[in-house]
């Protein structure tokens, strides 16, 4: 299979007191099962950083980011206690992807800048591998963040099933999100391994003792 799109990236950024410290991006699309590997990862003891709860942050009563937000997608996605109708916003913000550009233009930076803080501060703490688990990994820069990607893809009507179970929406607006994500083949010729987040648990936890085997072999050789 031949790779494209994948960026160089530097690191030797990651290397604290002669110990490299692994940075490993984990995306893919929405309910195909990246939760899940992150989950995993972390009993496995890795470092999680984890994107969306970063974006919660970045959607808080009072921030600058929801305030901007609410400027572009209508006052009346912030409740009378400051804090946001995410499915509202949600509506408007995946209802065409002029408009999902426009909400990652005023989401991104400030997510990215903030999980750089959280990566660094594991850094100093621990030589554990640390998990950049990112669902627009590509789309916000933030790969060059990491050392490797894992990609976590899954057959179109498995994450159907998945997001509408999850988060108790329709068909149509679980479709929103869904077309408001890259395919399949977005992934795959971007990112170094690929999971196949349909299978078994205890495939994808197999794969996933695997793959970080793999990747800390090669790092301890080229430290």
């Amino acid at each position: 299979m031949i790779r494209r799109h994948k960026p160089k990236r530097k690191s030797d950024k990651n290397i604290y007191f002669g110990v490299k410290v692994m940075v490993i991006g984990l995306t893919g699309q929405t309910g195909a099962g990246k939760s899940t590997v992150a989950r995993l990862a972390a009993e496995m003891s890795c470092c999680v950083v984890d994107c969306d709860a970063v974006a919660r942050e970045a959607l808080s009563p009072g921030s600058d980011c929801l305030k901007r937000l609410a400027e572009l997608f209508g006052c009346d996605i912030i409740n009378e206690d400051g804090s946001c109708r995410r499915r509202l916003l949600a509506s408007r913000a995946f209802a065409d992807k002029e408009k999902t550009a426009l909400l990652n233009s005023i989401t991104h930076p400030w997510i990215i800048q903030r999980s750089s803080e959280y990566i660094e501060q594991y850094r100093q703490k621990s030589d554990a591998p640390i998990i950049f688990d990112a669902p627009l990994l590509y789309e916000s820069g933030g790969d060059a963040l990491c050392d490797c990607v894992i990609a976590v893809i899954a057959p179109l009507d498995v994450r159907l099933d998945r997001i509408m179970k999850r988060d108790g929406i329709t068909r149509e607006e679980a479709m929103l999100r869904i077309n408001a994500q890259q395919d399949d083949e977005f992934y795959i010729s971007r990112a170094d391994h690929i999971i196949d987040g349909s299978e078994p648990l205890a495939q994808v936890r197999k794969k996933l003792i695997k793959l970080l085997e793999e990747i800390k072999r090669k790092n301890k050789n080229e430290v």
